[in-house]
């Protein structure tokens, strides 16, 4: 998979496993680590790139895709799909190496990946939850339509503190899509 963004030489693509290097590089970063969920690991070892290779391009609801610039990934963006009575919702994430921070290169990714995920008709909601840390992640939501949501007082554990996280969604007319059946009990 191959998705352009508005930014001139930045895509999203399918993980590959000459990405490791990239992954350690800008994975391995105490600053990358702090705004994400426990399943990315700190110190980032190249065990855990090849791991990360192979789980994100498994089949399946979920989109995992590196943010390539200038023929490099620095950054991932990905979706994880809702199951159960929230099977239309799905939970969104990104990270941008430190070092490209500050370029809207995430503000760039993250609207690709919206204009994919809508296109898709598979979802009538996208959320993000957002550490309360983390302003910048809350101004690309906003650029992009994201809507706050409300605040989750003392939900996040991380770096040794519980903080709150702020829930961010964009949501579409659930009229616009086709719904599974219903195999809920009458």
């Amino acid at each position: 998979m191959r998705l352009p963004t508005d930014i001139p030489d930045c895509v999203l693509r399918s993980w590959h496993d000459t990405d490791k290097n990239a992954l350690i590089l800008h994975g391995n970063n105490r600053q990358i680590w702090r705004n994400l969920t426990g399943i990315f690991p700190h110190p980032y070892t190249e065990d855990d790139a090849l791991k990360w290779v192979e789980t994100a391009n498994r089949p399946g609801r979920d989109v995992n895709l590196a943010v390539e610039f200038g023929g490099k990934a620095i950054g991932g963006i990905g979706i994880r799909a809702g199951n159960d009575v929230n099977v239309y919702t799905a939970t969104l994430g990104y990270w941008i190496g430190e070092t490209y921070w500050g370029n809207g290169i995430a503000t760039a990714a993250v609207k690709a990946m919206i204009a994919y995920v809508l296109f898709s008709n598979e979802f009538a909601r996208l959320e993000a939850r957002v550490f309360a840390w983390n302003a910048a992640s809350m101004r690309v939501l906003e650029k992009v339509g994201f809507v706050r949501e409300g605040v989750l007082k003392y939900s996040i554990f991380k770096d040794s503190q519980i903080v709150d996280s702020v829930l961010y969604a964009l949501v579409r007319d659930p009229k616009s899509l086709t719904l599974a059946e219903d195999n809920s009990p009458s």
